[in-house]
């Protein structure tokens, strides 16, 4: 089964740098969408469904805390599994943001081989 992501950050250069990691990662991804912050993404979700969303935390207009916080509140969080992408390592922020519903945490840069091992994680599975 090929992955359906959506990549939420607000810097274009990290985008791409995903878009590689998951190349190099060896998952079968049929789609990489991307949203700049997180009501792009919001209003990209009322179109496409996706199987996982990478989010950074800090972005301008609505970031990843937030959007993370509106998917708990309007009861789809559990339906599309978050996982935090930040340069933030810290407990308290990976505590704040699994309290929150994000199901996993990557800490920025990552390698492809933690980037597949959290989605195989979140998503239980295997696809390579």
């Amino acid at each position: 089964m090929a992955y359906r992501v959506l990549v939420v950050d607000d810097s274009a250069a990290m985008r791409a740098f995903i878009r590689r990691v998951f190349d190099l990662s060896g998952l079968e991804v049929e789609t990489i969408f991307e949203a700049g912050d997180g009501q792009e993404a919001m209003d990209l979700l009322d179109r496409e469904w996706v199987d996982v969303i990478l989010t950074d935390i800090n972005m301008p207009g609505m970031d990843g805390e937030q959007f993370i916080a509106l998917r708990a509140e309007s009861g789809v969080a559990n339906m599309t599994p978050v996982i935090v992408v930040s340069t933030d390592a810290t407990t308290a922020r990976r505590e704040r943001m699994a309290q929150l519903g994000a199901r996993g945490y990557l800490v920025k840069p990552f390698a492809p081989e933690a980037l597949k091992g959290e989605i195989e994680r979140v998503l239980g599975g295997s696809n390579a």
